[in-house]
């Protein structure tokens, strides 16, 4: 169970020198209170009473303060107490050259749920600088900070959760709350001196149900401590960290959030990416590159996809799937000079690492977090005419190789290399059938996570891929054990395709795991496959901006060669706009980054930021000070991590990582662990047009032909330009009718995926000249009513006659038996009588077909049924329900007195 954090209401201001933060939960039955003082030209004190107050309380405790702080009796207008501004989390506290600065959270907008978890997107902020004005000390470069502060955006891709850590992946989260609870109840039997305080100054400690002997039900929550190297805002919050509750702390990070919803016959999947970037050595694309001292490499992101079976939503009860990759860049001490302002600046080396230091610290963190196998992916060049890229394969195969000699064989990391570039400009190989067996490799090795145990429908539809999955088998499921880091060079373009590949096929696996296909395979052009690629064109897009100020130049449909003539003029585009954001608003970009992140923190004592001529040494921090152990080169990882491997350390319960979890025992009706009431909002008048399940994409809306008679499923290969909005608008979708024939789930074996991509590459030019032209994926059936075309039907149809008994088993050139016929003839007066025939009139199927009843009841057809066979209990219920409706009250049983006692509890007292 894991504990919800509060929402800020609202600030309130006073004319004796402070603010006053309250805070409350969604519900807005608890509140809490921060006094912060504006007395102080530079210092920042707050006050946090450790109260919760109900609404009534905290109402006069400002009516109080309000009237307390009046200079006449009934005097009215800027005096007393002012509502200053209404806020939903605060992002944190910074200072400059005078006083301290307040950011909060003024505007946010739902992106997604996890488990009734709500996952929340930044819209707006502000910052409210705390001193008074009659103490403010000014400084003339003040103004000049706050403005490259407030030049990082917010308002763009910045999430955070009230009650769901998004620093941590879903594994990590739900690993969690499937550890025993021995591991937790000696941590749990002594109350915190702060909860001991709220115990004694709540007003419902008092239980008038006490003398009927009734226990109180306890469970446990837990609260870990983020990651902080996903956390943006960490060091904004460090000075209240320790002062204040932790349900003020409300961890930020950056990168990408996006759901979207798979219909599978009506029953919804959800499909979530997040997207981490590392708050360690980040910055922007050639101010940026390789790695620092400490093993933090550039453009490091960290891909999550989730996988949720949305007709369950618990934690507990449901289905839940993830599945984890990063990319980064290449972890040694290498930068671009971009001085020479040339489009591809020369790639240099600067410091030598013959022992593959920083390369040892950066694979060690990844064993702690992620476990093994460590598989690289490296896509950069391997033949050039210059010398550029591929400089970078040449170092990182004899650091990999150096580091390899001493981990057990079992736990190397592998390296693959693969020169994507080159592959994509040959004619005779394809780039996706490549990619596709390098990711059906790798997800074999790592696995997936899974919450629960294989189902019964894999027994009975067995796949021989299934059985060589790796990964970690629990009692409760599955646990991915290694990741996959991808990186080229800028880790962009190619790395997003080769992302978005392995990414689709961990998917088929996870979709296979929860039941939904029955084999671990999707192909392209399908529903399923579509939406997916449409979240990492987003992913890959949002990124791209991020870190090279462009989007995305070469696409997953550009890898496929059928992207549209019009995409070059585009992509052309895009690359201009990233050359411009790389030469002249970068610095600007990555002194913004440093102030935000307070790599560089603002002293009068040392050159201003503007003034530095490179931040190196802000982000290497072994240049400022000697290290006073060196760590080994030969056992180059962290004591501890080999002893539990494959399992990432992170993950074991031992005692070091049992230290970064808390665990409290609060009531079972506590609202703080009450996923029920943030999710649904049943304090909140709502409508279905604003909810956040109609605004999200849909499968069935979105990318399903609307056409009748249209193959519902998700994993029908359709046309490639087809979807629902073009069909929607086309004019030949109204004169006919396409039936698609081919499902990934029913149809005879498949085509691979390299002739479907060979024929998308062939063919792409003709299907998009072409309107009325159909796929090799589809069987075009047109519905005709006018006889004096038959002639020249006959002929179009006559050359493909020859190849019908392949796939249908019979040639459509004899005629059917009489036997058939007269069974087809009996069933279309059937169809045409079927809102005609009455009930009491006499129907006898022994001259049509005759069927096997499959039913188990007794009498089943279209016009009658036989009644169920109800239970006891289900009368019981019944009677009781009509009883009650009668006004004759019936005996409580133990649960509902529970439930009441509860409820007068949380109400009244």
């Amino acid at each position: 169970i894991f504990l919800l954090s509060i929402c800020v209401s609202g600030v309130k201001m006073c004319i004796f020198g402070r603010y006053f933060l309250v805070g409350s939960n969604l519900a807005k039955t608890k509140h809490r209170v921060l006094k912060i003082d504006r007395t102080e030209p530079r210092d920042l004190v707050i006050i946090d009473d450790k109260h919760v107050y109900n609404q009534q309380d905290v109402q006069e405790l400002l009516g109080r303060l309000d009237q307390g702080n009046r200079t006449k009796i009934g005097q009215k207008g800027s005096s007393g107490l002012s509502r200053a501004v209404t806020a939903f989390g605060i992002v944190g506290f910074v200072r400059f050259l005078e006083g301290y600065y307040m950011v909060l959270i003024t505007k946010h907008r739902k992106m997604a749920d996890i488990g009734g978890h709500s996952i929340y997107k930044i819209e707006d902020t502000t910052m409210i600088y705390i001193p008074n004005d009659s103490v403010r000390v000014t400084h003339p470069d003040e103004a000049r900070y706050v403005r490259i502060f407030q030049s990082v955006d917010l308002s763009s891709n910045f999430y955070f959760s009230y009650s769901y850590d998004l620093s941590h992946s879903l594994q990590y989260n739900l690993t969690l709350l499937q550890r025993p609870f021995e591991l937790w109840s000696s941590s749990a039997a002594a109350p915190s001196a702060e909860e001991e305080v709220h115990t004694a100054s709540k007003h419902d400690s008092f239980d008038i149900f006490e003398d009927e002997g009734l226990p109180t039900q306890v469970v446990h929550g837990l609260q870990n401590e983020p990651y902080y190297k996903y956390v943006w805002n960490g060091k904004l919050l460090e000075r209240v960290k320790d002062i204040v509750h932790h349900d003020w702390l409300t961890y930020i990070i950056y990168g990408f959030c996006g759901q979207s919803k798979l219909l599978i016959f009506g029953r919804p999947v959800l499909i979530t990416l997040i997207a981490r970037r590392s708050s360690k050595f980040a910055g922007t694309r050639f101010l940026k590159r390789g790695a620092n001292c400490e093993g933090d490499v550039a453009n490091e992101v960290e891909t999550e996809q989730i996988i949720h079976d949305a007709s369950v939503m618990s934690f507990t009860a449901g289905s839940y799937s993830s599945y984890v990759q990063v990319r980064g860049s290449v972890p040694l001490y290498w930068s671009q000079d971009i001085s020479t302002m040339m489009p591809k600046p020369p790639i240099r080396l600067d410091q030598a690492d013959p022992y593959a230091h920083v390369a040892a610290l950066h694979f060690d963190q990844m064993l702690q977090r992620f476990g093994s196998p460590i598989i690289i992916l490296n896509l950069v060049k391997k033949r050039e005419k210059r010398k550029h890229e591929k400089i970078l394969s040449e170092e990182l195969y004899p650091a990999v190789t150096n580091l390899n000699q001493f981990l057990p064989p079992e736990h190397c990391i592998d390296y693959i290399a693969w020169d994507m570039a080159r592959y994509t400009k040959s004619k005779l190989c394809n780039v996706l059938d490549r990619l596709s067996v390098i990711a059906e490799n790798v997800v074999k090795r790592t696995g997936f996570f899974i919450n629960r145990s294989d189902f019964y429908c894999h027994t009975l539809r067995p796949d021989d891929r299934w059985g060589d999955l790796g990964g970690h088998i629990t009692f409760n499921g599955r646990v991915q054990t290694g990741v996959l880091r991808t990186n080229c060079v800028d880790c962009l373009d190619r790395t997003n395709t080769a992302q978005f590949m392995v990414g689709k096929c961990a998917l088929a696996y996870q979709l296979y795991a929860l039941g939904m296909i029955d084999k671990p395979k999707l192909q392209f052009d399908t529903d399923c496959v579509r939406l997916f690629e449409e979240l990492y064109e987003d992913h890959g897009d949002t990124l791209s901006l991020q870190y090279g100020g462009s989007q995305l130049v070469h696409r997953v449909k550009t890898y496929r060669k059928i992207a549209p003539w019009t995409q070059h003029s585009k992509d052309i585009m895009q690359t201009l706009s990233r050359y411009y954001s790389n030469a002249f608003s970068d610095a600007d970009r990555q002194d913004a980054i440093n102030l935000f992140l307070q790599v560089f923190q603002p002293s009068e004592s040392k050159p201003h930021l503007w003034e530095l001529p490179t931040d190196f040494y802000l982000h290497q921090k072994n240049t400022m000070a000697l290290p006073q152990e060196r760590r080994s080169y030969t056992l180059w990882w962290t004591s501890g991590v080999l002893t539990y491997l494959p399992v990432p350390y992170d993950e074991v319960p031992c005692e070091e990582t049992m230290k970064t979890v808390k665990v409290r025992r609060v009531n079972r009706f506590n609202e703080e662990i009450d996923t029920y009431t943030e999710f649904f909002r049943p304090f909140e008048l709502t409508s279905f047009d604003e909810t956040f399940c109609i605004a999200m994409t849909n499968s069935a809306w979105v990318f399903m032909p609307k056409t009748v008679g249209v193959d519902p499923s998700p994993f029908t290969v359709r046309k490639p330009d087809e979807t629902g909005k073009s069909v929607l608008g086309s004019k030949s979708s109204k004169e006919e009718t396409v039936l698609q024939r081919k499902t990934a789930a029913s149809a005879p074996p498949p085509p691979s995926e390299e002739a479907i991509s060979s024929s998308s590459e062939d063919d792409s030019e003709e299907d998009r000249d072409d309107d009325g032209s159909v796929s090799q994926r589809s069987t075009p059936i047109k519905l005709l009513t006018d006889s004096g075309e038959s002639n020249r039907i006959h002929e179009e149809i006559q050359p493909q006659q020859q190849t019908t008994k392949d796939p249908y088993g019979c040639n459509l050139a004899q005629l059917p038996a009489e036997e058939d016929l007269y069974i087809y003839k009996r069933f279309a007066h059937l169809g045409e009588n079927q809102h005609t025939v009455e009930r009491t009139e006499h129907i006898s199927l022994a001259n049509s077909i005759n069927l096997a009843p499959v039913s188990i009841f007794s009498e089943d057809s279209v016009y009658a049924v036989s009644p169920p066979q109800s239970s006891a209990d289900t009368h019981e219920a019944l009677e009781s329900h009509v009883l009650t409706g009668q006004g004759q009250a019936r005996v409580l049983c133990r649960e509902d007195v529970l439930m009441y006692r509860e409820y007068v509890k949380n109400r009244y007292m």
